[in-house]
């Protein structure tokens, strides 16, 4: 008897912390089938795609681990109530290459995959641009959660819609939480060349929460709040940003002959730590260039350790948080370095070669902004795994949670 009375105490303790942010009331999958992905086929049955266009509630689990070979063709999520769980992939883990993600709808929950999308060999300027984006009027109660992206040509992970139709008309209430987010490729297959970013999040989305992420190595949009856009910038850590760290702004042409005009973003930006690198910079300032923004506890250093300006630009200094989420504390800026080297990207406890070395190159501060996964490497190649899962009839969320927990460091 005593045994059962404690044993929700005990899953409940070595459980991974749950994400904090918006739209985290998402139930994703919950209640729903559950889907077993068992091998790494881009598509066909047993595949992860196959997974993901299943239509209802639906928790995908992973029998195998290894790399999924996408041979640029976008994985697309218009189905919702959706749970992708990669912390029950048996190591090195699941691992997406040759293209992103692309989410059209709600209710998604995403943990624990890699998405390392890189050039897939196209030439320079040829209109290859992977990315992995929300995008689109159905966009919303997203949380992606301690995953890791890294070798976009376009955007690492970014927010996007109809920029004209209104916070009702594009995405919202998303949450990227403790994710490693870096190296966009700099000269690539961009068709407009250099083309390194990180997170943008587009106009008139709103209740967007960035917390918790390593950005790293992105020349630019590190992440960028554009015009109408609402939302909170918390306990990141920025790495060698390139032209640009933090940026809140938007361009007035793209607005022209509108009924609405664009205003500035409104957003609360606490306890971030940011740091030069090789290709950054100096007069790079943590916040800029123009919006209106609430400040509290940010560190901003050069590459000798020297505090660099918080703002530069027209930022105008709000009082007040212009938004939060509920029950989210910020961890001070003192402690961020190591939380967020610890505790964030895919797998933190069970880490590749790639994000691996993305930590070890910024404790030597080391690193630069790269052209193609090539630079550093290519594609990883980890050997295919197989693992037969046993899953409980009831109590799934508890069960899901010791599983990130195991990959987390939290048992």
């Amino acid at each position: 008897m005593l045994l059962r009375l404690l044993l929700p105490i005990l899953l409940i303790s070595c459980a991974a912390a749950a994400p904090q942010g918006f739209g985290v009331d998402t139930p994703a999958g919950r209640g729903g089938k559950i889907l077993r992905v068992t091998n790494l086929n881009s598509e066909g049955p047993g595949s992860l795609r196959e997974a993901i266009e299943t239509k209802g509630p639906r928790i995908v689990v992973f029998e195998v681990g290894g790399v999924i070979d996408l041979n640029r063709k976008t994985l697309t999520i218009g189905e919702p109530f959706l749970t992708i769980a990669g912390q029950t992939a048996p190591s090195p883990g699941i691992t997406i290459i040759r293209d992103g993600i692309k989410i059209l709808t709600h209710d998604i929950l995403i943990q624990h995959v890699r998405v390392r999308m890189g050039d897939a060999g196209q030439p320079k300027k040829s209109g290859y641009d992977p990315e992995t984006t929300t995008s689109g009027p159905e966009c919303y109660r997203i949380v992606v959660d301690h995953c890791s992206f890294s070798w976009a040509v376009d955007e690492n992970l970014s927010i996007s819609g109809p920029r004209h139709n209104g916070p009702e008309g594009t995405s919202r209430k998303i949450t990227y939480s403790n994710n490693f987010i870096a190296e966009g490729l700099y000269n690539s297959s961009h068709e407009k060349g250099i083309h390194s970013m990180g997170t943008l999040v587009h106009d008139s989305a709103t209740d967007i929460a960035i917390i918790g992420n390593l950005y790293a190595h992105n020349n630019q949009r590190n992440p960028y709040f554009k015009a109408w856009t609402t939302g909170v910038i918390v306990n990141n850590l920025i790495y060698n940003p390139g032209t640009r760290g933090i940026t809140v702004s938007f361009v007035p042409d793209e607005w022209k002959g509108q009924a609405v005009q664009p205003i500035n973003a409104r957003v609360a930006v606490v306890g971030n730590v940011m740091i030069h690198g090789a290709n950054t910079r100096p007069d790079v300032a943590m916040v800029g260039t123009r919006g209106d923004v609430y400040l509290e506890d940010n560190i901003g250093q050069d590459k000798n350790g020297k505090p660099v300006p918080t703002t530069s630009g027209d930022i105008r200094i709000l009082k007040e948080k212009p938004v939060w989420p509920a029950g989210l504390k910020a961890l001070p800026a003192s402690q961020v370095v190591e939380h967020v080297l610890a505790h964030a990207g895919a797998r933190p406890k069970d880490r590749d070669e790639t994000d691996l070395r993305i930590v070890r190159e910024f404790r030597e501060r080391k690193g630069r902004l790269i052209d193609s996964q090539d630079d550093v490497g290519g594609y990883p190649k980890p050997k295919p795994v197989t693992r037969k899962l046993t899953i409980p009839k009831s109590g799934i969320d508890a069960w899901l949670a010791k599983m990130a927990a195991q990959v987390e460091g939290g048992l």
